[in-house]
């Protein structure tokens, strides 16, 4: 049996990583820009909180704050030249972002360089990353529920028609980057905080690439999805940990198998509403009601 200190470890784990997965699907599901360099923004928010709390004793709640706040400008002066860019090349800019990043930390000492930073102060409890997480999920179900995210959506689906119709394309992609940013820096701070120590090999391509998976997985244009995502492809490595070195094939395996049974993810757009709507119209047996008029309309033919 797995003690409840192991569970609480994997749970904090499925909190960092839906904080940045809720960032991302901002970005790809409901604006349709894909990113491969969301493990960059993660870094800056870890590194710049971490040297916050460690060397200027800052409380964590505030560094975790300018965290953010370095992400969201590095992400508008990024974004400023790159979300010109249409399709894949977006996608390869991020991707060079990001390792950017890594590299970066890699060669200043002042964060530590390659022996990364120790002796972090571990504040981040399940309790504080619970609560983070839901304040995170009601502020993005209230984004996308508001003009504003109705408008990122109209961009997804045709640029050219929310250009004509008055829409501000590139300030909408612009807001959406830096939110996701963001989202990346609180999850990159609390991850910090959590194990004491970081070291710029966390922030590979590899990390970036597990993100984007757990925002397909889920679902795309799914706020349900990115929990549902985080949470099973946070779980499933650490449940096959003991087979170690088949644990990351079981892993692919699983996705794998998930995407030819479910292409759109395995909320498939939906959200949990529309679950629990769904069930309660099969156990209660009330029909759809677009069906029951064609109903009628068919016998009074």
């Amino acid at each position: 049996m797995f003690s409840w200190f192991y569970i609480e470890g994997i749970l904090i784990l499925v909190g960092v990583n839906l904080m940045v997965v809720l960032g991302l699907s901002l970005l790809t599901g409901f604006t349709g820009l894909f990113s491969f360099g969301h493990a960059g923004f993660m870094a800056i928010g870890a590194y710049v909180s971490a040297v916050c709390t460690l060397r200027y004793h800052i409380p964590f709640l505030i560094a975790m704050l300018i965290g953010a706040a370095a992400a969201m400008i590095m992400a508008f002066l990024i974004g400023y030249f790159t979300l010109g860019l249409k399709g894949d090349y977006f996608c390869i800019a991020t991707l060079g972002f990001g390792e950017s990043v890594r590299l970066i930390f890699d060669n200043l000492e002042f964060f530590g360089g390659a022996r990364g930073l120790s002796s972090i102060p571990m504040v981040t409890t399940f309790e504080m990353v619970a609560v983070i997480c839901f304040l995170a999920v009601v502020a993005m179900v209230l984004l996308i529920h508001s003009r504003h995210g109705r408008n990122m959506i109209a961009i997804r689906e045709e640029e050219l028609a929310s250009q004509a119709i008055g829409i501000n394309v590139f300030r909408y992609k612009m807001i959406s980057f830096a939110i996701s940013a963001a989202y990346a820096a609180i999850g990159g701070a609390m991850y910090a905080h959590y194990l004491g120590y970081l070291q710029p090999l966390m922030f590979q391509l590899t990390k970036s690439t597990e993100l984007t998976i757990m925002v397909i997985f889920g679902g795309l244009g799914s706020i349900g999805g990115s929990v549902v995502g985080a949470f099973f492809l946070t779980f499933i490595p650490e449940l096959f940990r003991a087979f170690a070195s088949w644990r990351l094939v079981i892993y692919g395996a699983a996705v794998i198998l998930v995407m030819i049974t479910c292409p759109q993810g395995l909320m498939g757009g939906r959200e949990f509403t529309d679950v629990f709507r769904w069930i309660k119209k099969k156990l209660t047996g009330k029909k759809d009601e677009n069906a029951a008029v064609l109903q009628e309309k068919g016998g009074q033919r």
